[in-house]
């Protein structure tokens, strides 16, 4: 098995990294500025799937590839690891991890019970450098699916809420004391403010997941139908040879209510 794409891939990005003849952008990127690209291209590539354009997500997979093997070239030429040592480890993980598939063959095995295991297995391997049953690692991922993960975690230890009802308490008690940092007459303390505003968004995250609800998705579909809804209110504009400049507030809340109406009639 060979692919010729892959190897002409990794040789131009090696090219765009000659110190010599490569490109000047490419040359000065690091690990620590392309981070930001890794975490665009890989919404990008959500989204592409989201729509169900596989043309796109053929497209956004190679962004995605893109970085993986610049980061790979980078490590390279300073004597790290390269795309070769990263795809033996993967493959050595891969196989560790699948017990079920490489070592015994047993293809009928409960989907849950291959995640336990799967779990099991990757608590043996950070043994040695995990030390708390919830650590940094847990909050590495973007905040709210963040915190969905930690609420999950604790309540296999029994460090939860019993329902969604109790959670709403909290809800409310986080709500309150927001509210008191920014109570009028009372000189706003934006470090308070935002550790409030925290605690809330936590309480939020942990309400969702007991409602069998993701925050991420939830907060996704809430931006896709703002947007929705106000590119709706500059068709309006349009309509009318209007702009936003030309509109106060008070008028374009009322376009906003005409989005909504017209919205719920296209359903």
């Amino acid at each position: 098995m060979s692919y010729p794409n892959f190897e002409k891939l990794v040789e131009v990005i090696k090219k765009l990294r000659h110190p010599e003849d490569g490109c000047p952008w490419d040359l000065k990127q690091t690990h620590s500025s392309l981070l930001k690209y890794l975490l665009e291209e890989s919404y990008e590539y959500m989204h592409a799937v989201e729509q169900g354009d596989l043309k796109q997500m053929e497209e956004e997979l190679g962004d995605v590839l893109l970085q993986v093997v610049l980061h790979s070239v980078i490590a390279e030429e300073t004597g790290g690891f390269n795309i070769e040592s990263v795809s033996k480890v993967l493959a050595e993980k891969m196989i560790r991890r699948h017990p079920h598939v490489f070592d015994s063959n047993e293809n009928n095995i409960p989907v849950e019970e291959i995640k336990k295991a799967w779990e099991e297995i990757k608590q043996e391997e950070k043994k040695e450098k995990k030390k708390y049953y919830i650590d940094h690692e847990d909050t590495i991922f973007p905040a709210l699916h963040s915190a969905h993960k930690i609420g999950k975690k604790t309540t296999k230890v029994n460090f939860d809420w019993d329902d969604h009802q109790q959670v709403i308490y909290k809800v409310e008690e986080e709500w309150q004391e927001m509210k008191e940092e920014l109570a009028p007459g009372v000189g706003v303390n934006k470090e308070r403010v935002e550790e409030e505003l925290g605690d809330f968004l936590f309480s939020i995250a942990q309400l969702a997941r007991h409602l069998d609800i993701n925050p991420e998705d939830a907060l996704r579909k809430a931006n896709k139908k703002f947007v929705k809804r106000f590119n709706t209110v500059e068709d309006i504009l349009n309509e009318n040879s209007e702009s936003f400049e030309q509109k106060t507030q008070m008028e374009l809340d009322s376009y906003w209510e005409e989005a909504k109406r017209r919205e719920k009639n296209n359903k």
